[in-house]
């Protein structure tokens, strides 16, 4: 299990967070979603067996949020 967090432009509404955990959650090998909204923070833990973290880079960017950096 490995553990990744994005650093995202600003959100800018609530819904957002549930945007993010609804696509991501439903993802195969992701086990946990945490959106921080004051801090623009989106912390995954995945399965790297099952999922890379450049798929799920993808599923934030196709959202339409811009990932600033991830560590």
């Amino acid at each position: 299990m490995k553990t990744m967090t994005f650093q995202l432009e600003q959100l800018t509404c609530p819904s957002c967070i549930k945007k993010i955990e609804t696509a991501l959650g439903n993802q195969d090998g992701v086990s946990e979603v945490k959106v921080l909204f004051t801090s623009s923070k989106v912390k995954v833990s995945y399965d790297e067996n099952v999922v890379e973290s450049v798929d799920v880079a993808k599923v934030i960017s196709k959202l339409g949020f811009q990932i600033l950096n991830s560590k």
